[in-house]
């Protein structure tokens, strides 16, 4: 890890206080794209983590087909329904959303998105010509290892966040080789920075989480194996994006991001066991977790 700047044990990055004449347009607008039958819950999920990560304004853009569904499940983000097709978002949905990106300061894409040839095809025009900061999660990591080319041709800045499994498809190496990535903290750091170039910001999931943009290293330490549960990566992307879209830059994003979601999940812990805790559990101890690092709440 020589060949970086570490700065794993410098403070952690901080939000600006709120003025006293504050109103929710001044905490940015966050638009999360994702959903799909039988994954509603994902989105949902992302969603509810942006809220509780300061994002003033959150609106969900999910398929027509599970609109009612994801609206239903948290009643303070918005939602925006978009063409559908086979229980997923239609590709031809690019459009609307290449339209409304400009009213937003985050977007994230992932959460629930399905997977196939369209969706492939949508998650790449959206990583390619949206301008805005955008954090890629799940299906939409599945849909760029598909076309790996198209990695370090980003829009905009943008913070990948996959799991050993999804960076390895990503980097294109064998699966033989996850339990070395999973485990070794130099060789995923070196792997992650290679990776992380162009506006590329990695946060490689797991014990001890890399966060790197290829210069930069920061090794995360809270957490716990309670977190490994299905749900969790989506919680992780909803605190990134709402930091961003409280005027954090993506690499400080990330870096605050990962250790606050993993110090909810060290909160939540305590009350629920790690054999018992859930996703929704750690958006809940959320507000703790920020309020104990005094990050600017």
């Amino acid at each position: 890890m020589n060949s970086f700047r570490n700065v794993t044990d410098t403070p952690l990055p901080r939000l600006a206080e709120r003025p006293p004449e504050s109103h929710k347009g001044d905490f940015g607008r966050a638009l999360l794209i994702g959903g799909s039958i039988g994954m509603s819950g994902a989105i949902a999920l992302a969603g509810k983590a942006t809220l509780r990560s300061g994002a003033g304004l959150v609106t969900l853009a999910v398929p027509r087909c599970v609109q009612p569904i994801v609206a239903a499940i948290e009643p303070s983000y918005m939602t925006h329904a978009l063409a559908d097709a086979e229980g997923c978002i239609a590709e031809s949905a690019a459009e609307d959303i290449c339209t409304l990106a400009g009213r937003f300061t985050a977007l994230a894409l992932g959460p629930g998105l399905g997977r196939s040839a369209a969706i492939s095809r949508f998650a790449e025009r959206l990583y390619t010509t949206i301008t805005q900061p955008m954090v890629v999660d799940a299906d939409a990591l599945f849909s760029l290892a598909e076309h790996r080319d198209i990695l370090h041709q980003p829009g905009g800045p943008r913070v990948l966040t996959p799991h050993p499994g999804e960076f390895l498809r990503l980097i294109g190496k064998s699966h033989e080789k996850a339990l070395h990535v999973a485990t070794d903290d130099e060789q995923r750091a070196q792997l992650a920075a290679e990776l992380a170039r162009d506006g590329v910001v990695v946060v490689l999931k797991g014990h001890r989480t890399v966060v790197t943009d290829g210069s930069r290293l920061s090794i995360n330490h809270t957490g716990n194996p309670g977190m490994a549960t299905g749900g969790s990566g989506d919680v992780l992307t909803g605190v990134i994006t709402g930091l961003i879209c409280q005027g954090l830059p993506p690499w400080e994003a990330a870096r605050l991001g990962a250790h606050v979601h993993g110090l909810a999940g060290d909160l939540a812990v305590a009350d629920f066991g790690q054999l018992s805790m859930i996703a929704s559990d750690l958006i809940e101890y959320l507000p703790v977790a920020f309020q104990s690092l005094n990050v600017g709440c």
